[in-house]
């Protein structure tokens, strides 16, 4: 099961809206077939590995990462692939929380006289579905927010210079987190500030995330990074119902998609941001900030791991802060999450938080 959750994290970023399933099949000992959900998310990993085992899979043994599809979409129900195929035993950790299977497709192969042994390795699995998941059951991705700081908090100096407060191998392991992401989200004040491509490069990937532009005014240079690549690499812009029109058509113009949001006071809701972006199809966002946009989520109780970034620099409280104002009076009503792990990276450190459970 380890082997099988470890080739569903290589569809992670690449196969949303479908979550990142891995299979191994197993006969006498040996693994004969293997696969993991393909890009746009299918083939799915079950049919990938089924076609590799070929006819040795009659009587072997199948570890699922996640429970077998058990309803016709555009693909065969994978619960009826393995049946066919005359696998003896299945091995799932969780079940789909997905209404279209959610049992159903281990009563499916139950039915067919197929063991169905779970819970094999399930927290495991649960944290590489968990964006799968949140956006079936709450209508919404998962969230990682990024933060790359100086030890004293702040992302830029008075004067907004912040080119490079950390070094380059943090710098590379951003883009390993990007590409593991449907898609990287930034506000409208860092596409101003920075010009940024929001690509994952260097890596020798062949796919890129998604790019969410979070704009309420829709006010972001037209002759930028991103407009340039907007027919290239997918950009979405997420504005709100008010934004100028001929802005709407500029950027329609360009390539980007135009999604109109709801407002929360001066601000884009950050939770109709993210029912619609899992609208959608997103099921895993990686946010980059600013200050507001990380402030919105926190405040909205939407971020679910926090990925920060440390550089052993002062910049000082002229210096712009990681996190804009939350408005807090009490220590209470702060969003508090679990360290799950803390690793230096060159000359800098990197922490991984997770939201603590509510």
């Amino acid at each position: 099961m380890a082997s099988a959750l470890g080739l569903g994290r290589r569809g992670l970023g690449n196969c949303w809206p479908n979550p990142a399933v891995g299979c191994v099949i197993v006969r006498d000992g040996r693994v004969i077939g293997r696969g993991w959900t393909q890009s746009g998310g299918r083939p799915h990993a079950e049919t990938r590995a089924l076609a590799q085992a070929g006819a040795g899979a009659r009587g072997a043994t199948a570890y699922v990462t996640l429970e077998p599809c058990a309803h016709h979409g555009e693909t065969p129900p994978c619960a009826e692939a393995l049946i066919g195929a005359g696998i003896a035993r299945v091995v799932a950790p969780l079940s789909d929380s997905d209404p279209r299977v959610s049992g159903r497709g281990f009563d499916m192969l139950r039915a067919a006289e197929v063991e169905v042994t779970t819970g094999v390795l399930a927290q495991e699995a649960a944290c590489d579905h968990a964006g799968f998941f949140l956006k079936v059951d709450a209508g919404r991705p998962l969230v990682t927010l990024k933060l790359a700081a100086s030890v004293d908090g702040r992302i830029a100096t008075g004067t907004g210079e912040s080119k490079w407060i950390t070094g380059p191998l943090a710098r590379r392991a951003v883009h390993a987190m990007r590409a593991r992401h449907d898609a990287v989200m930034v506000g409208a004040g860092t596409a101003r500030a920075d010009d940024p491509s929001l690509t994952v490069r260097d890596l020798g990937i062949n796919h890129q995330p998604v790019r969410v532009v979070v704009s309420r005014h829709l006010d972001l240079p037209l002759m930028g990074q991103l407009a340039r690549s907007a027919g290239e690499v997918p950009l979405w812009l997420c504005h709100g119902t008010g934004a100028d029109p001929d802005r709407l058509k500029a950027w329609d113009g360009l390539g980007a998609r135009l999604i109109p949001c709801d407002l929360s006071g001066v601000q884009i809701d950050p939770a109709d941001l993210l029912r619609q972006l899992a609208d959608a199809g997103l099921t895993r966002v990686f946010c980059e900030g600013g200050s507001a946009l990380a402030a919105s989520l926190l405040a909205a109780d939407l971020v679910d791991e926090l990925a920060v970034f440390n550089a052993g620099l002062a910049i000082g409280a002229e210096g712009l802060p990681a996190i804009g104002a939350l408005g807090l009076e009490r220590l209470a009503a702060a969003p508090r999450f679990d360290l799950r792990e803390a690793t230096a990276i060159g000359p800098d450190l990197i922490q991984r938080w997770v939201r603590k459970p509510r």
